[in-house]
């Protein structure tokens, strides 16, 4: 096993070392994907050369790809691209990344602009793009959308549900140490799926025994992103392991076991459940904390979990911008999906976090399920109720102050240390820096921070807001709403100390009038000698259930669906559906812990 440990690690470092060097000599080389004519071995190897249309629908049969004839076809497919970029380059440097051959034909290559051209010249050649750059884009939902009830009983009960089906997520990777990826929490074992084909990844971030028949196959994909020079093997990780958290997130939604306690801050939430939570989990890991991903990693990432024998494939993620070419849908990911539904696999994609803009829209092809955000009808709601009566609902996920007792409000802003100024540090009311503060101005107090869009940034965090409060020692914590900024809010957030998120900005300003009024100040000096306003907090713990759900979310992309960048109408219709998408809960890394989606500032 040593000796195993050591190949895994000395393979994809050396591999780095030869791209950056490559990448060095010839400055102005960059990834690029070449496409060529001749069909892939899912086509030729189903028939669809031959004018079969016969597709493997859930669990019927689909023929195995892992046979020693399927196996001598990728081979001599490899060296095809071998040859023709030899042929093609004649002598001239390159560095092949990846050979595609299941779901498109074709590699991806580190060339200069000029043998770039050189190679779409070829008769083989059908495309040659450049790579681009992608992005990443629960308790009560499985009731709200009437699982229990309804589709789940069908399938023989949670028990059952989405057995014998494998997932395959291509996402930022997974904790295999979730128990929402368990094996072992009901007596009734999970089935090994005999379909499928892949394997688990070995380092020593990702040990042997990751995997089980839960999750039961990993893999992660780099070489495009090693030869930019963008990987940073300390927190993205040359394994599976999620290093970000957005991967467990996904995995644990769709696929998630059943009953799952959910504890937060020390306060429990209920049980989490994924939507198919008998399903099998085969994770891809091609996005990364610190950059995102390439297309190039993503479609090498396809490729891998169709010849796998995956049924669905879920991403969670989106081009950085739409894709160069004559139509959206004309690029090496979509293409490589195309022949995964005609291989019998189901496709389902986000349709992007970039709404609510006309033609936002970030998955654009006819064959992808893509799937839009709404909310659920459930809220956690709290509220302060103010000196003068007055009550001003938002919303926490936290306990509340001692009932029957008010407490006195501060601003981050009137709370500064004599050696801190707004003049040096103007988002110091956004408390992110205890050193910022006089302890004895908010020690036992309610502490007002303000939020802005820094914070859905990450600039600034509820997490760091919070820490500056309790190591001030103060009875709780406000955020209100900068008043100079509109158009986002914080969703609700779990908070391990008394406080309230105020998502209106009316409501924001009725809280801070009420506040400014009550200061009293020195009629010569003007300095403030007595804060008078008093305030409590409500506890936002339980959750409420409203009617006024399902409502798409601000953030949601929205169509119509671009079919080009000048951006022309394709008359498609997208998204093909929406679904609770906000507010979720769900497992995350631990390694992710300093993510903003995973504070709720996203």
């Amino acid at each position: 096993m040593g000796n195993l440990y050591w190949v895994y690690l000395v393979l994809p470092f050396c591999f780095g070392l030869v791209l950056n060097t490559l990448s060095q000599e010839n400055s102005d080389s960059d990834v690029y994907i070449v496409t060529l004519k001749q069909a892939p071995l899912s086509l030729s190897y189903q028939g669809f050369n031959n004018g079969s249309t016969s597709v493997r629908l859930n669990k019927l049969y689909k023929p195995r790809n892992d046979s020693r004839s399927h196996q001598r076809s990728s081979s001599y497919i490899s060296r095809v691209h071998d040859s023709l970029l030899k042929k093609a380059l004649k002598g001239e440097k390159y560095m092949k990344l990846y050979s595609y051959h299941y779901l498109i034909n074709g590699f991806s290559v580190l060339i200069t602009p000029q043998q770039a051209d050189m190679l779409s010249r070829r008769q083989e050649v059908a495309n040659v793009v450049l790579d681009f750059p992608v992005r990443t884009a629960t308790t009560y939902t499985p009731q709200f959308l009437g699982l229990p009830k309804g589709v789940w009983p069908r399938d023989g009960g949670y028990e059952t549900a989405g057995e014998g089906i494998v997932i395959g997520f291509i996402d930022t990777g997974i904790d295999p140490t979730h128990s929402s990826f368990a094996d072992d929490v009901s007596d009734h074992k999970y089935p090994i799926p005999d379909h499928f084909s892949g394997i688990c990844e070995v380092t020593r971030d990702f040990p042997s025994g990751s995997c089980n028949r839960k999750l039961v196959g990993a893999r992660h994909f780099a070489a495009s992103a090693i030869t930019r020079g963008v990987f940073n093997s300390s927190q993205d990780y040359a394994s599976p392991l999620d290093g970000d958290g957005h991967g467990t997130h996904t995995a644990s939604v769709a696929a998630g076991n059943h009953g799952i306690p959910v504890m937060v801050a020390g306060n429990y939430f209920g049980n989490a459940s994924g939507m198919a939570p008998r399903s099998h989990i085969a994770v891809y890991k091609a996005l990364y904390k610190s950059f995102g991903g390439f297309a190039a990693d993503v479609v090498a990432a396809i490729d891998q979990a169709a010849q796998d024998g995956v049924d669905i494939i879920s991403l969670s993620i989106t081009p950085n911008r739409r894709p160069p070419g004559i139509a959206t849908f004309f690029n090496p990911i979509d293409m490589a999906l195309l022949s995964a539904v005609k291989s019998g696999i189901f496709i389902v994609q986000a349709a992007g976090n970039t709404g609510p803009s006309p033609k936002s829209m970030s998955s654009f092809s006819p064959w992808i399920f893509t799937v839009g955000a709404a909310s659920h009808d459930r809220v956690y709601s709290n509220s302060i109720i103010l000196g003068n009566n007055v009550t001003i609902p938002g919303v926490g996920l936290a306990p509340g102050t001692c009932s029957n007792e008010m407490y006195t409000l501060i601003s981050a802003v009137h709370a500064l240390s004599n050696e801190t100024t707004l003049a040096n540090d103007m988002y110091a009311g956004e408390c992110q820096d205890p050193s910022n503060f006089d302890r004895e101005f908010i020690q036992g107090n309610l502490l007002i921070c303000s939020y802005s869009i820094r914070f859905v940034l990450g600039l600034s965090t509820v997490k760091r807001a919070l820490q500056t409060a309790k190591n001030l020692s103060a009875a709780g914590v406000v955020f209100c709403m900068d008043p100079f900024v509109i158009g986002f809010q914080l969703n609700p957030t779990p908070l391990n100390m008394p406080g309230i998120i105020i998502p209106s900005t009316n409501d924001s300003k009725i809280l801070l009038q009420y506040y400014n009024s009550s200061l009293e100040r020195d009629g010569f000096t003007k300095k403030i000698v007595r804060f008078g306003a008093v305030a409590s907090i409500s506890g936002g713990l339980e959750a409420n259930y409203s009617v006024s759900a399902p409502k798409v979310m601000y953030y949601s992309a929205r169509g119509p669906d671009p079919e080009d960048g000048f951006l022309d109408n394709a008359d498609i219709m997208k998204p093909n559906l929406v679904a609770p998408g906000n507010s979720i809960w769900a497992a995350w890394s631990t390694l992710g812990m300093e993510s903003v989606e995973f504070q709720g500032n996203s």
